[in-house]
């Protein structure tokens, strides 16, 4: 099993000028193999049957721009600019590792015929990251002692240990992040023992959960969780501090407070989201052993709709994503249905009974069944589950084989 612990450091003012030094180097470096990318596939790039003389140079065609070739030019890179040498070469080669995997990304679709968008050229301070592949190495870079991190290049450099590294896993690789609000050190750690899932024939609680913009989320016994609105609470001082850093001179040592102030009510936003997000999946984990959700398509439903603030706001995905996370170490079931008709079939007898989505009641002309519309859903939504993975649940909730 393999977790991330994110901690602050405390950089000094020379190790803080040299990480953004870095960081600008790697910056122009990205932007330069990706020019370098882009240009060979401009030059090759032509209709089975002809080529264009007009929108394809004419010569020799270049070897392919891979990360094999790419990495192998970080010797030529170093000779012709010898501010580079200064740079570990494993974070150079980590750099084109995360471009090469963007353009894979982009070229190659995934299992579900899904690419990615184009990787884009980064501005002035938007690579914010780099990566040591090795920590507590004979022959790595980085040292991590408990309270430091050392680094040859830089010296030792404090680090707020907020929580202990658990018992038994080993520090792998190492991230030093520019952030808002400071410098962030996250380190992968990992542990070969993998929390088994609780067999079927053990799991003793289950529950269905339908998630919307009324509720945060909803449950198949009626149990509701409001929504936080985190955005929507900070939408209107966010205003204010845009509008006071758009009367900055762009550039100036003001404008970059300003913009400062913006990325920390951003990031406050999001401390505040996700925090929401992991304490409701721990007590949803500790509670059940099976939890069934909605396979949902958020860009979807986001997209041409006066809804899609909201539905960005409440972050359903994230949510999702961070309760498989906190469910695979307590061996807990996560499992996503399809959600099509969810909220339009009745739970008791199967019968379709379309409603619009004002209607927040379901009421079943066949059996009299009267449920809110999201505990309805919520209830079709643990049916699917259980019966996908063999378990068949009455109407009343309990559960037997």
């Amino acid at each position: 099993m393999i977790i991330t612990h994110c901690y602050k450091i405390k950089p000094n003012k020379e190790q803080t000028a040299k990480i953004d030094d870095w960081l600008e180097l790697l910056r122009r470096h990205w932007n330069y193999a990706l020019g370098q990318r882009l240009d060979w596939l401009n030059r090759t790039r032509c209709q089975i049957d002809r080529c264009s003389i007009i929108s394809s140079p004419i010569g020799e065609i270049s070897v392919r721009p891979d990360y094999h070739f790419q990495s192998a030019e970080l010797k030529q890179t170093k000779k012709l600019f010898p501010d580079y040498k200064e740079i570990y070469f494993e974070v150079q080669q980590n750099n084109l590792k995360r471009l090469d995997k963007a353009w894979q990304r982009w070229l190659v679709p995934d299992k579900t015929g899904k690419r990615f968008g184009r990787p884009r050229f980064k501005k002035c301070g938007r690579l914010r990251s780099l990566c040591f592949s090795r920590v507590n190495h004979p022959k790595a870079a980085v040292k991590f002692d408990g309270k430091q991190i050392l680094i040859s290049r830089f010296g030792a450099i404090p680090v707020i240990v907020h929580r202990p590294i658990p018992d038994g896993f080993i520090v792998k690789t190492a991230n030093i992040t520019k952030k808002a609000d400071g410098y962030y050190v996250s380190f992968s750690l990992e542990d070969k023992s993998v929390p088994s899932l609780i067999p079927t024939d053990n799991i003793k609680t289950t529950i269905g959960i339908d998630v919307g913009l009324k509720e945060f989320l909803t449950t198949n016994t009626g149990e509701t969780v409001s929504v936080p609105n985190f955005y929507r609470k900070s939408q209107s001082n966010l205003a204010r501090k845009q509008r006071k850093a758009d009367r900055k001179e762009i550039g100036s040592n003001n404008w970059k407070k300003a913009q400062n102030r913006v990325a920390r009510l951003h990031q406050y936003i999001a401390r505040q989201r996700e925090d929401f997000h992991y304490k409701t999946a721990h007590k949803l984990v500790k509670e059940y052993d099976l939890i069934a959700v909605e396979d949902l398509n958020i860009k979807g439903l986001a997209r041409n709709t006066k809804l899609s603030k909201s539905i960005y706001d409440v972050a359903w995905g994230a949510f999702i994503e961070k309760l498989k996370a906190v469910a695979v170490k307590r061996g807990v079931h996560v499992i996503k249905v399809n959600p099509h008709n969810t909220s339009q079939n009745c739970s008791n007898c199967g019968h379709k009974v379309p409603k619009a989505l004002s209607v927040r009641t379901h009421s079943c002309p066949k059996c009299g069944t009267v449920l809110d519309r999201d505990e309805n859903a919520a209830r079709n939504i643990l049916n699917k589950a259980l019966c996908e993975v063999g378990i068949i649940l009455p109407a009343c909730g309990g559960v037997r084989h």
